[in-house]
């Protein structure tokens, strides 16, 4: 694993500290949304992405001198984060994706950042895991047939890969022309919901970007957040999934926002990853370091494992600025210290692709 991220070594010691470094745009960002002209829409924005990427593409616009606006929408159905948007100067609609009538009085925006969709459930309540992975796709390109779209993807699609090739060298993961794999219901209802925004694409000609994220990771949330929660607790870690990659969030953020500038007519496809393949039992035995807490070890280590080779994003969206020994730096620390925690796992251990 490289060095610490140069100029990044003091760890959050707060959630509005986390959420600032979280939001906080780079140059590319803002010259890309300067270049861009609109308003920005976030659909689902209530998810563990959307709030701290929403305020990042508002700040951008700050700096820019801009007073276009940026739009969340959400159910809404509880918690403060309506009010915590607006503070940040976020407008917020409340809008259920699946009600078309709803949908359509939503306000226009030429730039739409889409990250709606269901995962954990899918396999008890496949149904609604179908209709909103499928149809949703299908009324939003209707409602924004003239914007500019980004649309969140997994890695999932791609279903697991060796974990080395043939002839012995570490999997970089899945390549995006790579073909999908339908690996469980809930790959097959994302596999549709790319396939909804392609048809959408073509057919309406809207310029869109499909991101096939894996494992965007905070403080709060994320696979590294599982494994130290795991070890404080005394619990074994386990290695079945013995391979990820990770990227912390707020390159994602970054690079979604960038990615609106790259949308073309079919979709383009970005894998969203990080650049480094971490084992599995080498983070935990680090974490477990760092937080002088002793490690065990549960299930066996596969030789096969979801990953994606972000390189082809980097060339168009910028290299990730933050790297593993970081990341794990900071969340030791912040396991370690009791912060706050957003309570969803990640179940990244999931091998037979049922959620």
């Amino acid at each position: 694993m490289n060095s610490p991220t140069p100029g990044l070594t003091k760890a959050p010691q707060s959630v509005d500290e986390l959420e600032l470094l979280l939001s906080e745009p780079d140059a590319a960002v803002i010259q890309t949304l300067a270049a861009l002209d609109g308003d920005i829409v976030f659909l689902g924005v209530g998810g563990k992405m959307g709030p701290t990427m929403a305020r990042m593409a508002r700040r951008a616009l700050d700096e820019a001198g801009s007073n276009r606006r940026v739009i969340g929408v959400s159910r809404f159905a509880s918690g403060d984060l309506r009010q915590r948007l607006e503070r940040w100067g976020i407008e917020t609609q409340s809008c259920d994706l699946l009600d078309e009538a709803a949908v359509a009085k939503l306000p226009a925006a030429p730039l739409v950042v889409s990250m709606s969709g269901f995962k954990f459930g899918a396999t008890q309540n496949p149904s609604y895991s179908w209709a909103m992975n499928c149809y949703a796709p299908g009324i939003i390109c209707q409602k924004y047939r003239d914007s500019r779209i980004v649309a969140f993807s997994t890695g999932n699609v791609y279903g697991p890969v060796p974990i080395t090739l043939v002839d012995g060298l570490p999997n970089r993961g899945s390549r995006e022309t790579d073909p999908l794999v339908a690996d469980g219901e809930y790959a097959m209802t994302v596999i549709g919901r790319e396939r909804m925004y392609e048809h959408f694409s073509r057919t309406l000609n809207i310029p869109l970007v499909l991101l096939r994220l894996n494992y965007a990771t905070e403080l709060r949330y994320g696979v590294l957040v599982d494994i130290a929660q795991q070890i404080a607790a005394g619990q074994p870690v386990d290695v079945s999934m013995s391979r990820v990659n990770v990227i912390w969030l707020a390159d994602a953020n970054r690079m979604s926002l960038c990615a609106l500038a790259h949308a073309t007519s079919p979709p383009r496809v970005i894998n969203l990853a990080g650049d480094e393949i971490l084992s599995l039992r080498d983070v935990a035995l680090q974490l477990g370091e760092r937080m002088k807490l002793r490690v065990t070890f549960g299930g066996q280590e596969g030789t096969r494992a979801l990953l994606n080779d972000g390189r082809d994003g980097y060339r168009l969206l910028g290299q990730p600025q933050v790297n593993a020994q970081q990341m794990i730096a900071w969340t030791a620390d912040w396991v370690d210290r009791g912060g706050e925690s957003l309570g969803k796992p990640t179940h990244f251990q999931t091998t037979d692709g049922k959620f």
